[in-house]
C-alpha cells in the first residue's frame, strides 16, 4: 500500500502534478536520503507534497512541494521551472531553494530560514513541512541503527538538531497558529527523547 495516496490520487486528475512528479523523480533518480537508512530521496518530496495535501494546500503548494529540492539537487534550474510550471510554482520553489554560494552551513541555513521567514505564506507551509519530514525520517532511522546514523549526514546530528531548534522558533514566530509548526514540534521533542534514552543506555 502506497504511503502517499493522497499525491498518488491527485497526481491521476492534476496534469500539473503528474509533471511535477514525473521532474522530480528523473531530477533525484538514484539519489539517496541522508540520515534515512538508505532511502530514495525521491520519497521525501513525495512525504512534504502528500502531508500538505492532508492539509487541503493548492495544486500549486503541492507541485512545489515535489519539486522544491529540485535545483539545489540537480541540474535544473528554476528559469526552466518557471517556464513549465508558472511563476507561482517556481516562487515558491526559488524561496524553498537554499543560496549555494553561501559555504558556512549555518550562516546557509540562517539565511534560508530569515528569507522563507520574511516571503511567508505558503514557503512557510512547505518549508515547515519539510522539516517535519526531515525529523520524522531520521527518528525512523534513529530507531534502527541509533548513534549510527550520524555517519549518513552531511553534518554532525547534533548541529543539525539546533539549526532544526532555530527553525522551528523561526515557524513559531512566523506562523505560530500552523499545525504543521505544532507537528515539529512533536517530533523535535521526540527526537530529544530517542537521543536521551540511546545516550543513558550506552552510559549504562
Amino acid at each position: 500500500m502506497s504511503s502517499t495516496p493522497g499525491i498518488d490520487a491527485a497526481v491521476e486528475r492534476s496534469e500539473l502534478l503528474r509533471e511535477a512528479l514525473e521532474t522530480a523523480r528523473k531530477a533525484h533518480a538514484g539519489q539517496l536520503r541522508r540520515g534515512s537508512d538508505g532511502h530514495p530521496f525521491v520519497d521525501h518530496p513525495l512525504a512534504v507534497a502528500e502531508r500538505l495535501h492532508q492539509l487541503g494546500y493548492r495544486d500549486e503548494v503541492l507541485a512545489a512541494a515535489l519539486l522544491h529540492d529540485v535545483v539545489e539537487k540537480s541540474e535544473t534550474g528554476n528559469a526552466e521551472l518557471r517556464e513549465r510550471f508558472g511563476d507561482e510554482v517556481a516562487d515558491l520553489v526559488e524561496a524553498l531553494t537554499e543560496d549555494e554560494t553561501i559555504e558556512d552551513y549555518e550562516e546557509r541555513k540562517r539565511e534560508h530560514r530569515q528569507r522563507v521567514g520574511r516571503i511567508g505564506g505558503d514557503s512557510v507551509a512547505i518549508f515547515a513541512a519539510d522539516k517535519l519530514t526531515n525529523v520524522a525520517m531520521l527518528r525512523e532511522a534513529y530507531a534502527l541503527i541509533g548513534e549510527g546514523v550520524s555517519e549518513e549526514l552531511a553534518v554532525p546530528l547534533d548541529l543539525k538538531i539546533y539549526v532544526w531548534e532555530e527553525d522551528l522558533e523561526m515557524l513559531f514566530d512566523a506562523a505560530p497558529e500552523m499545525r504543521l509548526v505544532d507537528e515539529l514540534a512533536d517530533q523535535m521533542v521526540g527526537l530529544w527523547g530517542d537521543r536521551f534514552r540511546s545516550v543513558r543506555t550506552s552510559s549504562d
